[in-house]
């Protein structure tokens, strides 16, 4: 019976991932699933922190453990903004905290896609640059959508 073309190891150590992938290449995308899991790590648990923090404060100050408020009118960038100038001006409060945590955990996908970009880039991978590019650049637009 024929062995099939697909179930043939690759040549010198062609196609493989991760660590067991030989020299500069590698190392590179080693590094850069390194990078992409620390920032979902680092963006998932900030903003778990933060909202946590902002519904016990908002709890210990009111008995209820989340503030009473609707967002309305905005889009994510509007939202962000907002956000960024009452942490600008020191108006520390829970739907502060809240808000800070909801901004964190919607950039930490944007970031990702971006690193990714980057990393392409480096590699100089054009196609998936460019698939990457796309994606960001339709993330970046529906930060502007309003619902």
């Amino acid at each position: 019976m024929k062995k099939s073309p697909l179930s043939s190891p690759p040549p010198d150590g062609q196609g493989k991932l991760g660590p067991e992938a030989s020299g500069a290449a590698g190392t590179t995308q080693l590094r850069m699933d390194t990078l992409v899991g620390t920032l979902l790590l680092i963006g998932v648990m900030t903003s778990l922190a933060l909202v946590a923090a902002g519904a016990i404060w908002s709890f210990l100050s009111t008995g209820r453990m989340v503030p009473n408020y609707r967002i309305v009118g905005m889009n994510f960038f509007d939202f962000a903004v907002a956000t960024a100038a009452g942490l600008r001006h020191g108006l520390f409060t829970p739907k502060l905290l809240i808000n800070t945590g909801i901004v964190t955990l919607m950039l930490t996908p944007f970031l990702r896609v971006f690193a990714s970009m980057l990393y392409f880039l480096l590699v100089k991978n054009p196609k998936y640059t460019a698939f990457t590019a796309f994606v960001l650049a339709v993330l970046a637009w529906s930060l502007f959508l309003r619902h």
